[in-house]
């Protein structure tokens, strides 16, 4: 018996040393994360997994690992988990644990921002409408009711990943957890109260026992061991709040949102690499990307309000899954050479060097190894310096990162990745007719409309986050009123004036529309004002009330009513006498949302799915459903849905909600016709697009949704618009430019397609940029164009190198940067 409890026990033990070899510690210093004992640099990148499918995501994370991620970060959404109280859903692409294993499957670490508040321009940012509507709720404070419904989701989410190994501290790839987000933005707010709120917040995190550090990011004051955290567009001058913390970087913005009305925004590979580079530069050493994948608002998730359905986010994976070149490749090179000199930049002494005209000098010494930086903060001049006994030429706006401290390995500002010039295609699906074939029903809207039937009734004006709860983006706030004809009010010059931050409001009355109106971004609040003919007798006064997203941030961004929040006056006007007859204690009626989503006429299966018309198909007509099949384009390429002639709705493929569609909203104008120039401080005003032409006007369809034979499209018309012009295409590389400086080696793909032309291939100092590439003052003695074609016509991708020995001696004086340029037609 001895000797098997002998085995028993050396086998219990065994497995013991197993289990807990598995695990990996993680803790920090002041210098950096350490894993295991060991200093880290760590690059991550934010991928959002409702903003995407489960199909996507392996090769969205592969993708970023083979861009030189370490780790992915993601928000944990409150909102979609938990939409009614107690009632959760993890099910297809809101499925956590699945993400996080699809992140572990690919040996990338994971980062936690459990929040729950998340701003991220969700709706509501992240919090549940229920919340709202508690009794006795103010969130984001001391308030025991938030907190005891913020904890127990907290709760919810940390259980549900211990259950499944997924902390470091268990042998899972989650190496840091986020509680709140951005609080210290706007704490002051809230008084003493946001402080003790802070505070708890921090022992609450704690007290989950997860092994691995906590972050808060934007909070100065971050009680210990929280570590505090920068966000924004360059970290380079953040500090810790604690000698013990490292410097870490929680949300380096590649891009930025996008609004309806809004232009597209635009961050340059250059800025993006300069701001990351002189993080590192000055003692960084955890960065994230926010967004490396921006993704979709599908469905009613974008928040704001006027959140755009696209969340590009001009990341360097675009919306799609493509790569986003030049940016994705540039950051790629820089992520390589950030790594290869990992140890002296998390161990090594630091000396700082002011070689004068806003140009430093860093050295990262260790016994072993030493590296440099040098970066030029000068905004227009370039600078050369003798550095260590070589010379050196740093561009302006740029840092030079010499691994040996002798020879330059990358510059931020010397682009050797190719740009790729996205296109959409024509459906080239089989036998798909030229123009879909659509039938149509109208929305029912007489019940409300003209009778005022609603579900519930008030005497006051209420917010529509209360009303609807969020269970739609329409709310129809219905009252009626007698008038006679000696009423003081009455007069042959009568209007109905409705105060309102809808953001859209539709007023009828006695069933007939009298006008619509809605907001602009950043000014919701609005005073619509209409002449009607009223009645003698009763008047049923309609207003249609429709949100585009819930505000996301702020302080006491919930207190931000919405919807019509009065007054609503019937004013009568008679010579120079004016009367106003308020309607705002009236009895109210209200009815949430309208018939077709009622009857889920967006479904394939809906019960009212056979009584679609096919004849006199209306144009421009409000409040009109539309439905059509199509085949799916061949390939594998993403798809996306043309809505262009259209007015504003949503629209559903084989019942999935592809999101809100708005493309007769105009981008504003004022865009510059200068190239962007990347030097100096980015904000999203600097570099800008698409002006006067449709905030969004193409929306991803992303091919899990898709079926092999016919597919549906559904429309709901809000505005009113022409179906006639909508069609599927799918987005490919349309051209792909090179531009490799000499002696590094330049690199062209079409991702999938053939190469099949040269249209511009030069040696020297060509001029321009990608399609309008111009031979320069200098070029190489050999014809650049036939040696490109012979390299990479007729395959996928190529790569040859920018030297002299390949394009023969250049006539370029000797300060010239000699550089290959090469547009390749896909």
């Amino acid at each position: 018996m001895g000797f098997f409890k002998s085995v028993f026990c050396f086998i219990v033990i065994f497995f013991l040393f197993l289990s807990s070899t598995s695990a990996t510690v993680v803790s920090h210093d002041g210098r950096a994360i350490t894993i295991d004992g060991q200093h880290r640099v760590l690059l991550s990148g934010s991928i959002h997994y409702p903003r995407s499918t489960v199909e996507m995501w392996p090769d969205l994370i592969k993708k970023a690992k083979e861009g030189g991620l370490d780790a992915i970060e993601t928000y944990v959404f409150w909102n979609v988990h938990e939409p009614q109280r107690r009632y959760y859903d993890f099910t297809g692409n809101l499925d956590l644990i699945r993400f996080l294993k699809t992140i572990q499957d690919e040996g990338l670490y994971a980062v936690l921002r459990i929040g729950p508040y998340v701003c991220a321009e969700w709706n509501y940012g992240g919090f549940p409408m229920w919340l709202h509507n508690m009794p006795g709720v103010e969130l984001r404070t001391a308030n025991d009711v938030f907190m005891n419904e913020m904890k127990n989701f907290t709760t919810l989410i940390v259980d549900m990943v211990k259950k499944e190994k997924l902390f470091a501290s268990q042998g899972g790839p989650i190496i840091l957890a986020q509680i709140e987000n951005e609080y210290g933005n706007v704490m002051s707010s809230y008084g003493d109260a946001g402080k003790a709120y802070v505070d708890w917040c921090a022992n609450m995190a704690e007290s989950q026992n997860i092994g691995v550090p906590w972050i808060m990011c934007q909070q100065s004051d971050a009680p210990q061991p929280m570590i505090n955290t920068c966000n924004g567009w360059y970290c380079d001058q953040f500090t810790p709040n604690n000698p013990n913390s490292p410097k870490m970087w929680t949300e380096n913005w590649t891009g930025w949102f996008k609004s309806w009305g809004g232009k597209d925004p635009h961050r340059t590979a250059e800025d993006v690499a300069f701001a990351v580079a002189r993080f590192f530069q000055t003692g960084g050493t955890f960065q994230n990307y926010y967004m490396y994948h921006g993704g979709t608002n599908f469905g009613r998730t974008a928040g704001g309000p006027y959140m755009t359905t696209s969340y590009d986010y001009d990341a360097p994976l675009d919306e799609y899954g493509n790569l986003n070149q030049p940016k994705w490749g540039h950051l790629k090179e820089l992520h390589a050479v950030l790594h290869s000199i990992e140890k002296p930049l998390t161990e090594g002494n630091i000396t700082n060097i002011d070689l004068g005209n806003s140009v430093y000098a860093t050295i990262y010494a260790t016994p072993e190894k030493s590296s440099c930086f040098l970066g030029n903060t000068n905004q227009t001049s370039d600078a050369t310096v003798v550095f260590q006994g070589n010379s050196f030429s740093v561009p302006a706006w740029s840092v030079s990162i010499l691994p040996d401290c002798k020879t330059e390995e990358y510059n931020t500002a010397k682009v050797n990745t190719q740009t790729s010039v996205m296109v959409k295609k024509p459906n080239q699906a089989e036998d798909q007719p030229a123009a879909l074939n659509w039938k149509w029903r109208p929305e029912s809207i007489d019940d409300t409309a003209l009778h005022g039937k609603g579900h519930a009734s008030t005497h006051q004006i209420i917010d529509q986050k209360t009303a609807a709860n969020d269970a739609s983006d329409y709310l129809w706030y219905m009252t009626s009123v007698d008038l006679k004809g000696n009423d003081p009010i009455w007069s042959d010059n009568m209007t109905i004036r409705v105060n309102g931050s809808g953001h859209i409001l539709h007023a009828y009355v006695n069933g007939k529309l009298v006008g619509s109106q809605w907001a602009k971004y950043g000014v919701f609040n609005y005073v619509f004002e209409k002449n009607v003919k009223f009645n003698r007798g009763k008047n049923l006064i309609t207003l249609l009330s429709a949100t585009v997203g819930f505000q996301n941030y702020g302080p006491m961004f919930d207190l931000i009513q919405s919807g019509v929040i009065g007054p609503v006056e019937i004013i009568g006007r008679k010579g120079d006498e004016t009367v106003i007859k308020d309607l705002s204690t009236r009895k109210w009626n209200y009815r949430v949302g309208l018939h077709g989503y009622d009857h889920k006429l967006f479904k394939v299966d809906s019960p009212l799915a056979s009584r679609w018309q096919s004849e006199d198909l209306p144009l421009n007509r409000m409040m009109t459903w539309y439905k059509t099949t199509f085949k799916a384009p061949l390939g594998t390429d993403p798809v996306v849905v043309d809505l262009q002639g259209l007015g504003k709705g949503e629209a559903w493929v084989n019942g999935h909600s592809i999101g809100r569609y708005w493309p007769s909203f105009l981008a504003e104008e004022g865009c510059s016709t200068d190239a962007c120039d990347y030097r100096g401080s980015y904000d999203n005003n600097k570099c800008v697009s698409n002006c006067g032409h449709p905030t969004q006007r193409w929306y991803h369809v992303p091919r899990s949704f898709l079926q092999d034979d016919l597919n549906t499209l559904v429309l709901f018309e809000e505005f009113g618009g022409n179906p006639s012009l909508v069609n599927f295409q799918t987005t490919v590389v349309g051209s792909a430019c090179g531009n490799a400086y000499e002696k590094k080696t330049l690199e062209l793909s079409c991702h999938g397609n053939p190469i099949s032309a040269i249209k511009f291939a030069s040696f020297g100092a060509p001029e321009g940029s990608c399609g309008s590439f111009q031979k320069g003052a200098c070029e190489g003695s050999n014809d650049a164009v036939p040696i490109l074609e012979k390299a990479c016509v007729g395959k996928e991708s190529c790569s040859i190198n920018a030297s002299e020995d390949i394009f023969g001696s250049t006539n370029c004086d000797a300060n010239v940067t000699r550089r290959l340029a090469v547009e390749a037609v896909c």
